[in-house]
């Protein structure tokens, strides 16, 4: 019981060591990308590590069924999506153990 008083006070005095890392982090966040496909290259999604859309490229041959360009779009940002939430994590889980954070804490505003 008293060890994890301790692990608290620990982090307690290094908040603000963590605050800074934290938004050195959410700048970083916005120079991460990643990229997904659908359709054989035909649609291309690129979101940012914030998960914003920052570039979408669609083929010329998928504009003829737009159906088809629909589902493509969903399905390039969906794996788009996937992929930065993977970087994210990777990011966040190097900076929680660069600060000596234990694992799997979860720090706010990165979910």
């Amino acid at each position: 019981m008293f060890r994890e008083f301790g692990q608290l006070a620990g982090l307690m005095g290094k908040l603000p060591k963590i605050r800074e890392e934290m938004e050195k982090l959410q700048g970083r966040l916005g120079e991460l990308t990643a990229e997904g496909q659908a359709g054989g290259g035909m649609v291309t999604v690129r979101v940012n590590g914030k998960f914003n859309m920052v570039n979408c490229t669609i083929a010329a041959e998928a504009v003829t069924d737009r159906e088809l360009l629909e589902d493509l779009v969903v399905a390039a940002t969906n794996q788009a999506m996937e992929k930065a939430r993977q970087l994210v994590a990777a990011e966040t889980s190097k900076m929680a153990g660069e600060l000596g954070l234990p694992p799997g804490m979860n720090l706010p505003g990165l979910t």
